[in-house]
């Protein structure tokens, strides 16, 4: 079973952390493979959480794009380049291939040869040329062993079709002639005393027991094959080793981890229709043909804590969407196919999480309890934000009991545990909790940190603007602003990027000075995003 992958937002929170991980354990837990992954670095929160409570930090999922390893390509399929040109041609033909990688004793990838490449036996003017082993003959030809003074043959092709007379008369035979002939003893006792490389006998025709002695003494190879003549004069060259078909020695390949977006560009300027696939070591894997493309096994992904592409992997419209989870406004992201989709007016999404835990009549064990609490009491602010329902309480105080801590005393080291500077600049201030949203074609920033103490953050005000500014202009966003939350005295700080000043006013329906405290405003979801949305709906 192919592993789903269970993930928040990118600029991960606790909240996103800890439902992935809650929710990864409930789908094992009733039979399926998943695994929690995060979209970027956990915020000092988040990881205390996770000490906490002991649990391992999820693994960084960077994308989850279409690679080559999720297509049914034709895997280990490739030929020794020892092998003859008619298994290889035999190969593709069982196959449906037109294509097929040669590799060495250790499946180093040694070339490509295609059926283009073997069309040219039929016109080769150098078809006499031999290049082979013994064994090969014997497999093609279908003949059997007389004599084997060595396993490598090499030399030129010649028939017995004169007389006897005019052949030993005329024909100079050498160690370097391969000798096609039937039962014309003469014409075999003259190639034995030749010292020729290789006599092959058609029609299973006999040899005398004196001439094989005499191949015996002089190292003469000889195989005897059912076959007649006209029939061993078309095979023999196919016994030539494949590895003499090679046209071009460096052909395109792909490895298995390249992004099919990336072999499409390719193949959109080369037009081939057939790409060996190598590791990283140069081992060949197999042969892509480029119709294998729309044979896919997508990435399987379950969204928690977002449903907006913007705050997504990278990606995503590659990947197959499963479920998703969520207590936000519903986005634009589409499906090819229906899925489950749970989406609450609840203050976290570790709450959903806790309620399916309900549903399903599975236990929670303590440490996913701890981490489903720490997720709801981080995204309510220990129920204090107007987010917060009935189900979010009723949830903290069993959750709490699972995982044997006092809410209140637990959530405010919580909460504490992420308001200190120390070790952080700006950039990791503003990212600390950072969401993306699109309105209108139109993108803005909301960044949100917990703190006891803005004095600290107010000193260097004119520089946190910079840097609002900054990041506003590197990306096109609209509005870039950080919400510096006091949850003690249940209110925000803001500051905003020099640009964004008039959506600032117009959304709060006065002026909002830079470092400006707005009481009452805990939730970047019901106090911020709906009255910025509004205001960029309507321009």
């Amino acid at each position: 079973m192919k592993k789903t992958y269970v993930f928040g937002h990118k600029r991960p929170d606790t909240d996103a952390v800890m439902s992935a991980i809650g929710i990864s354990y409930l789908k094992n837990q009733l039979g399926d493979n998943t695994e929690p992954r995060i979209l970027g670095s956990i915020n000092k929160e988040t990881a205390y959480a996770l000490k906490y409570f002991g649990l391992k930090e999820p693994r960084y999922l960077n994308d989850v794009k279409l690679k080559l390893k999720d297509i049914n390509y034709h895997k280990k399929f490739f030929i020794s380049e020892n092998e003859s040109i008619y298994d290889g041609y035999q190969a593709m033909l069982d196959a449906g291939l037109t294509g097929i990688p040669l590799v060495k004793n250790n499946q180093e990838f040694a070339g490509l040869v295609t059926l283009k490449d073997l069309s040219h036996i039929i016109i080769n003017e150098n078809a006499e040329d031999l290049y082979t082993s013994y064994d090969n003959l014997i497999h093609v030809l279908k003949g059997e062993q007389i004599n084997k003074s060595s396993n490598e043959i090499i030399g030129k092709i010649l028939v017995a079709s004169y007389r006897s007379t005019t052949f030993i008369s005329n024909v100079n035979l050498n160690k370097n002639d391969i000798l096609i002939v039937g039962d014309r003893h003469s014409v075999i006792e003259h190639a034995v005393n030749s010292r020729v490389k290789l006599i092959i006998l058609t029609n299973n025709c006999s040899i005398k027991e004196e001439h094989l002695e005499i191949a015996k003494r002089n190292n003469v190879n000889i195989i005897k094959t059912p076959f007649d003549t006209y029939k061993v004069s078309r095979l023999v060259s196919l016994t030539n080793y494949i590895k003499t078909m090679i046209r071009e020695f460096n052909p395109v390949t792909f490895a298995d981890t390249d992004f099919v977006s990336d072999i499409i560009d390719t193949n959109n300027k080369l037009k081939h229709t057939n790409y060996p696939v190598v590791d990283k070591n140069n081992k060949c894997l197999g042969l892509l043909k480029i119709t294998d493309l729309s044979d896919k096994n997508p990435a399987k992904v379950i969204l928690v804590d977002h449903n907006e592409k913007l705050q997504s992997v990278d990606g995503l419209d590659e990947a197959e969407i499963v479920e998703i989870f969520d207590h936000h406004a519903l986005s634009s992201i589409t499906t090819n196919n229906p899925i489950n989709y749970r989406n609450m007016a609840v203050g976290s999404t570790c709450t959903i999480a806790y309620m399916i835990f309900k549903e399903r009549n599975i236990e929670i064990p303590k440490r996913i309890a701890g981490a489903l609490l720490s997720g709801i009491l981080s995204d309510t602010l220990i129920l204090k934000s107007p987010t917060r329902t009935t189900i979010d309480e009723r949830a903290v105080m069993e959750l709490s009991k699972i995982a044997e801590v006092d809410y209140y005393e637990y959530g405010m080291n919580l909460l504490k545990s992420g308001t200190s500077l120390d070790g952080m600049n700006k950039e990791d201030v503003l990212y600390n909790d950072y969401k993306l949203f699109n309105v209108n074609d139109e993108n803005f920033a909301i960044g949100q940190f917990f703190t006891m103490n803005f004095d600290d953050i107010k000193k260097e005000l004119d520089e946190y603007i910079k840097v609002l500014d900054k990041v506003a202009v590197a990306n096109n966003y609209i509005l870039v602003a950080l919400y510096v939350t006091d949850i003690i005295k249940n209110g925000s700080y803001v500051i905003y990027n020099t640009k964004g000043s008039n959506i600032m006013h117009s959304a709060y329906q006065k002026e909002i000075a830079e470092g400006s405290f707005i009481p009452g405003c805990v939730s970047r979801k019901r106090n911020v995003v709906p009255l910025i949305m509004e205001v960029l709906e309507n321009n």
